[in-house]
């Protein structure tokens, strides 16, 4: 399977204070999503989404695959854990998924007009 990374996820803590530290740091224009301060920077080359109240705050990388549910099950087989597949509009189908020493990653596939 080769993949490019198709968008990353940011944990914040407070993600007005990390929305306006970012916007200034790298000009990434944000586009709110929903309520309160969650949403996603677009940067020059992926989305990049941010949601506050992250007791662990990090970025989660997140891989394009063609078939999610093959993608899922080739984790299972190497010994790594993948939650189900969910799916979110406008965002495709994911799932949170970690090595087998527990490194955690997303994979993620496009629905539609939005796949690459």
């Amino acid at each position: 399977m080769t993949t490019d990374i198709s968008f990353v996820e940011i944990g914040a803590k407070n993600a007005g204070r990390t929305r306006a530290f970012l916007e200034q740091l790298f000009g990434w224009p944000f586009h709110p999503h929903g309520g309160g301060e969650n949403g996603w920077f677009q940067t020059p080359a992926l989305k990049a989404g941010l949601h506050g109240d992250d007791p662990s705050p990090g970025f989660l990388v997140f891989f394009g695959v063609a078939d999610l549910e093959a993608a899922i099950e080739k984790v299972r087989q190497l010994g790594g854990k993948a939650g189900n597949a969910s799916d979110e509009p406008g965002f495709g189908g994911f799932s949170i998924c970690s090595d087998p020493d527990g490194l955690p990653f997303g994979l993620h596939q496009m629905h539609g007009k939005d796949q690459r």
